[in-house]
């Protein structure tokens, strides 16, 4: 099966989403592969919250860490905007600041 590398398009839509609409100015939006990675802290020593990860052209998946640092799937398939209003909505405690 063909991957749909992430875009910075993509980074670009989540930062704005994430720190405008939103106002969770401490988190950050980076791409690696099919995925981006939504985070804050230093970046040597990052916190990851949750992650999106491209399926097809229109279609994320969303992954949250485990509490031993693995990536695990959730049943959240949907288009990138509406896959980050799920996870603000329904997972507002996985992007609280970290102290």
């Amino acid at each position: 099966m063909a991957k749909f590398p992430a875009d910075e398009i993509h980074v670009e839509t989540a930062t704005l989403f994430l720190r405008k609409q939103r106002k969770l100015a401490h988190l950050r939006v980076r791409k690696r592969g099919d995925t981006i990675i939504i985070e804050s802290g230093p970046k040597n020593d990052a916190v990851a919250h949750a992650r999106l990860r491209r399926v097809t052209a229109q279609w994320w998946t969303l992954e949250m860490p485990s509490h031993v640092g693995r990536w695990e799937p959730t049943p959240i398939s949907a288009p990138l905007q509406q896959a980050l209003t799920t996870l603000v909505q329904q997972f507002p405690w996985t992007l609280t600041p970290i102290a």
